[in-house]
């Protein structure tokens, strides 16, 4: 598979890049994305595309210089693996983060929208360069003080100043958001998400906030607790009740039973409605922050699911 690109790598590529097995996909994959994330190209030695695609991968992991790690699965030698994951068509790239796929694609695109996934990926992983030490960090944190005390009008305002200053911070946008969400001004939360520019607009802060924002939207519609609870009593099989009942649950706070909620239904019947409870189990760790217990600990279970 030397086609792939291994002549052009650089001495120290051997530790980013590597060839998966069956075997090793366990330690390579999801005991290595707890470190950093793990981009996984699904490939084959007869797909022209998947020839194009790798090395465009390769560069981008390279000068992500350790922030992210890829591991190349050729479907043919690996097909359970393949088969566990859905890979209907190749090239196909998911990236693992914490045991858990986060992101992907299908097809090869260009180098622009490779750089852009690794770009998430080394945000979403933590190591980013430049970080905020500087003069508006303080004021962030200052904001998200104020949100995290009940002060939401004051938190948007601040929040909305550092957007005006710094159009690229991608925190300070996601902080109105979450500012509005908390005032219950979902349209103008909207709104903003929609406003900001294409160039942050995946950055891991708005994509949480726009998680958040779905969550907000299915609080308005959750039916009462105790009559969702009892309807998975009577019917344990009933994946919408128990659906219903998960966003219930995290609109009254209890995201955790939430999480072992939708962990059931997954258990019961993982393929239910195209994977509902798979989904909205995205949504919820998308919405919490990525060090969060609740998320770590839903984002493992699944992942020992998945891949039992």
């Amino acid at each position: 598979m030397i086609e792939l690109g291994q002549g052009t790598a650089a001495p120290a590529a051997a530790d980013l890049i590597k060839e998966g097995t069956e075997a090793s996909f366990m330690a390579d994959v999801v005991e290595a994305s707890q470190q950093v994330p793990v981009i996984v190209d699904f490939w084959a030695p007869w797909c022209g595309p998947c020839k194009t695609l790798g090395p465009m991968l390769e560069k981008a992991v390279t000068e992500a210089k350790g922030a992210v790690k890829m591991v190349k699965i050729d479907v043919d030698r690996a097909q359970s693996i393949a088969a566990q994951l859905q890979i209907q068509s190749i090239p196909t790239v998911y990236a693992f983060y914490k045991g858990q796929p986060v992101d992907g694609f299908q097809g090869a695109i260009p180098q622009s929208e490779i750089k852009a996934f690794v770009d998430r990926l080394v945000a979403q992983g933590g190591g980013a360069p430049g970080g905020e030490e500087d003069g508006l960090a303080e004021a962030l944190q200052t904001a998200e003080d104020m949100l995290a005390a009940g002060q939401a009008e004051d938190a948007a305002q601040v929040f909305a100043a550092i957007a005006g200053e710094a159009p690229d911070r991608a925190a300070a946008h996601a902080g109105l958001v979450r500012a509005h969400i908390a005032m219950g001004d979902l349209e103008q939360a909207e709104a903003i998400l929609n406003g900001v520019d294409a160039s942050i607009s995946h950055a891991p802060e708005l994509e949480a906030a726009h998680a958040q924002l779905q969550l907000a939207r299915q609080a308005a519609d959750a039916g009462p607790v105790d009559d969702l609870r009892a309807r998975v009593e009577a019917d344990p099989d009933d994946h919408q009740a128990r659906i219903d009942l998960a966003k219930a649950l995290h609109a009254t706070g209890n995201t955790e039973e939430a999480v072992d909620q939708l962990l059931e239904s997954f258990r019961r019947d993982r393929e239910w409605n195209d994977g509902a409870a798979r989904a909205q189990l995205f949504t919820l760790f998308d919405a919490l922050p990525p060090q969060d217990p609740v998320a770590l600990k839903g984002r493992r279970r699944l992942s020992s699911m998945i891949f039992a």
